[in-house]
């Protein structure tokens, strides 16, 4: 296996009142292709921090972060956007859908920015689309999608990019038992047929049940790495 995410002593020191905040405290941390990681903890444990440093949406105080060999923590903010495009997908629970598009032109958007060709964009939409149960609602705008119809729009937009790995911030917080149960399986579905690497921050029971690692966040530390529910694939 490779690794694909790898951070070394991260610490993240926030001080917007004069007085230090230590969100993480000298992480350390490896994730090999293929995972299903789950970031679980309280709140204020760190969980959004360590994400946002994973995704190059903020910047270590002190370490590096590593993803696919390269360190994106020190890159120049131009270089960063760059880099995200191309090798991180985001889920985020309040799903980012742009209104006024279609299912089909929202996973194509990301492809537009990588300056995809238009024939390839929409064989690839179209085909992430119904690996996400969605062939039949391409043209159809996020107003008139469910909640989980637009959860998995959003699933599929992070695909299109073909990125290193995918990082998940609570994505079933605004879904009922149904669709979230029906989102999983999409992404378990997806990790286990094309070796899709998930990273997930949640609360919720019913992610946690599958995943295949789960990492415990206090007081910015990991004190807990449990991989003894790894399934086999």
């Amino acid at each position: 296996m490779s690794t694909v995410i790898e951070l070394k002593a991260i610490t993240k020191v926030y001080n917007p009142t004069g007085i230090s905040v230590h969100a993480l405290k000298g992480i350390n941390l490896k994730i090999e292709k293929g995972e299903f990681t789950v970031v679980v903890g309280p709140s204020g444990s760190g969980k959004t921090t360590l994400l946002n440093i994973i995704g190059g949406l903020d910047q270590p105080t002190e370490g590096t972060v590593a993803i696919d060999g390269t360190d994106i923590s020190t890159m120049k903010p131009d270089d960063l956007i760059d880099f995200r495009l191309n090798h991180i997908g985001f889920v985020f629970q309040s799903f980012n859908l742009i209104p006024v598009l279609t299912a089909k032109e929202n996973v194509e958007f990301i492809m537009l920015l990588q300056n995809i060709a238009k024939a390839e964009r929409d064989e690839r939409a179209g085909k992430i689309l119904g690996d996400v149960g969605l062939e039949d609602r391409l043209n159809s705008t996020p107003s008139e999608l469910s909640g989980g119809q637009q959860q998995r729009v959003a699933v599929a937009r992070a695909l299109a990019s073909r990125p290193s790995f995918v990082l998940a911030d609570e994505p079933t917080a605004n879904l009922d038992s149904v669709a979230a149960e029906s989102l999983l399986e999409i992404m378990e579905n997806l990790n286990r047929e094309r070796s899709m690497t998930f990273v997930f921050s949640t609360h919720d029971s019913r992610v946690m049940k599958r995943a295949h690692r789960i990492l415990t966040l206090e007081d910015g530390l990991i004190t807990s790495d449990k991989t003894d529910n790894v399934r086999s694939s």
